[in-house]
């Protein structure tokens, strides 16, 4: 490897590494702040939401574990590792949104939702284009990956907001629920891809 491919690598690694850890701080923060929105709003979209980030936060770890080594075994650990992640993700959107709408929960106008959540969509999906370059750049498939885990977040922040919006504006309490079972679906689409692609060995 050159001096200047090498260089390269370096500065694709320390962006990657500002990538996650950026990732990280958003969603420890956010974690604070919904919990002050989901009691204030009796909003199980939002408590749910808070879930999430703390899914995000693991995924993040684990590639931020996975950038500080290199080798397929450490790859394909980190893979099956965010597989997972993705796996009670869906597993947590399932539940929250069957019981959202079995119990026709309605949920308070929450300001600070809709704020945090518009927002919070912009950031992962900026975050998830730059995980994706990067990851593509260094040939890193578990940062790739966990860059998707990124935009999944994003398309729930997407969801919880038009629910909140839709709520608050027309009464539609069950909108956000119902969006959830779409991203079910890509939830488990991805930990089918992954663990196809990586299985045991």
């Amino acid at each position: 490897m050159t001096i200047e491919k090498t260089t390269t690598r370096e500065a694709l690694l320390k962006r990657g590494f500002a990538l996650e850890y950026s990732t990280l701080g958003w969603n420890v923060v956010g974690i604070a702040v919904l919990a002050v929105g989901a009691v204030s709003a009796r909003s199980v979209a939002l408590a749910g939401f808070g879930l999430d980030s703390l899914i995000e936060i693991g995924a993040s770890t684990v590639v931020i574990w996975e950038l500080s080594g290199s080798g397929e075994d450490r790859q394909r650990r980190g893979l099956r590792l965010i597989g997972y992640a993705f796996a009670a993700l869906a597993l947590y959107l399932l539940v929250q949104s069957t019981l959202a709408l079995v119990s026709g929960y309605r949920p308070h106008h929450s300001t600070l939702g809709i704020v945090w959540t518009a927002i919070t969509a912009a950031v992962m999906f900026a975050l998830a284009a730059g995980k994706a370059r990067t990851g593509a750049a260094l040939d890193n498939p578990v940062l790739r990956t966990e860059g998707r885990v990124t935009f999944v977040d994003g398309l729930l922040a997407t969801a919880v907001l038009l629910g909140l919006v839709l709520n608050s504006a027309l009464g539609w309490w069950w909108a956000d629920p119902a969006a959830g079972y779409v991203l079910v679906y890509y939830a488990v689409r991805e930990v089918r891809e992954i663990f196809s692609a990586h299985p045991d060995e």
